[in-house]
């Protein structure tokens, strides 16, 4: 109910930042089907295609996401909250971008060495990298979870 008492200046940050969410999640769970694949197999295309899709899909999507929770952040003048909510959301955020930064850099090595025909199978940057994604779907579930209860 709250959602219908809301401004309606508030609507499109509201909706870029879930729109960006909504992607970034979808997108790192492709990303982390590619890599398991790509391990499992020791798969070129399996693993080109999972740096391509984290870094044309996710890392876009984070921005949009985070230039979103921003906007909102601003627009609802809640920038000096203590809310335990924005600091999981915001936490969360933060922690995502080093790891994804990692994540992509750990697969475009592995898609750079998989181009030159070496097997990428028992690659650890590989397993590396699956952890990180995984570790990544836990963490954004849990923003999620922040952001519709809102606890207190």
């Amino acid at each position: 109910m709250l959602a219908a008492i809301r401004p309606s200046s508030w609507n499109l940050p509201l909706y870029i930042h879930i729109g960006g969410a909504m992607m970034l999640v979808a997108s790192l769970v492709v990303a982390s089907f590619a890599i398991k694949i790509a391990r499992d197999r020791g798969d070129q295309p399996a693993a080109q295609f999972a740096f391509r899709t984290l870094w044309r899909l996710t890392l876009p999507a984070y921005i949009v996401m985070r230039v979103g929770a921003q906007l909102i952040v601003d627009k609802e003048h809640l920038s000096g909250s203590k809310d335990t909510w924005i600091g999981i959301g915001f936490g969360v955020s933060d922690a995502g971008a080093l790891l994804l930064i990692i994540g992509l850099i750990l697969t475009g090595l592995m898609a750079r060495r998989a181009k030159a025909g070496d097997s990428v199978a028992a690659a650890v940057p590989l397993r590396v990298a699956s952890a990180i994604a995984g570790l990544l779907l836990l963490g954004y579930v849990v923003a999620i979870w922040a952001m519709t209860t809102k606890p207190a």
